[in-house]
């Protein structure tokens, strides 16, 4: 009998180490992913206040990014080529204030975002990204899938938004079914002409 239990003892003993490396090793990688994170937004700050300074000279942004870029991938690698450093500047430019930045996310994720114009769609991305531990994968997933613009086709602006920040619960299934043959299935679809143009559904 105690043996039996002395096993079970170490076994859950065991499990929780296990929780524990497991957890640490998690946390170094995203505290390695957030630093590199940190290190596009402070090139980019760095790149706009030098070409602000430089604002009068023509062409000067072009010609400040193309020579930064040789100097530093020569010598870093392909990490500080011309184009991401044009993304570093957009991301400075995109995310103003550094306290601003989730460290849940990491760089190929802000990437995704920053290519989004509507300021309101990558809120959104950025929340739901977050709120479900989306991997960078899964990011682009749901941003092809037109998650957004799905869930605007049956819910305001404003109430999309406010679930994403979780400013208030879904009223409603259709704020968090995200299939579009699901809804249709259900019936929710109230405009279901916009829905057969974008997702080409059968009539």
């Amino acid at each position: 009998m105690s043996d039996k239990s002395d096993s079970i003892s170490l076994s859950n003993l065991l499990n929780d180490l296990r929780l524990i490396i497991d957890a640490a090793r998690n946390n170094a990688v995203r505290s390695v992913d957030f630093c590199r994170v940190r290190m596009y937004w402070e090139l980019g700050q760095r790149i706009v206040e030098e070409e602000q300074q430089g604002e009068a000279r023509a062409q000067y942004g072009s010609y400040l990014l193309k020579n930064l870029a040789h100097k530093l991938e020569g010598e870093y690698g392909s990490g500080f080529s011309l184009r991401q450093l044009e993304r570093a500047r957009q991301f400075y430019r995109t995310y103003p204030i550094a306290s601003a930045l989730r460290s849940q996310l990491n760089w190929s994720q802000y990437k995704m975002l920053i290519s989004i114009d509507d300021k309101d769609k990558r809120e959104y991305y950025e929340h739901e990204s977050v709120n479900n531990a989306w991997t960078g994968r899964e990011l682009e997933r749901q941003i092809n899938s037109q998650l957004y613009e799905r869930l605007l086709l049956s819910n305001d602006k404003a109430a999309v938004l406010a679930v994403a920040r979780g400013e208030r619960l879904p009223e409603h299934p259709t704020e968090v079914i995200k299939d579009p043959m699901i809804l249709e299935f259900r019936g929710w679809n109230a405009k279901r002409a916009i829905m057969k143009k974008i997702w080409k559904v059968p009539s």
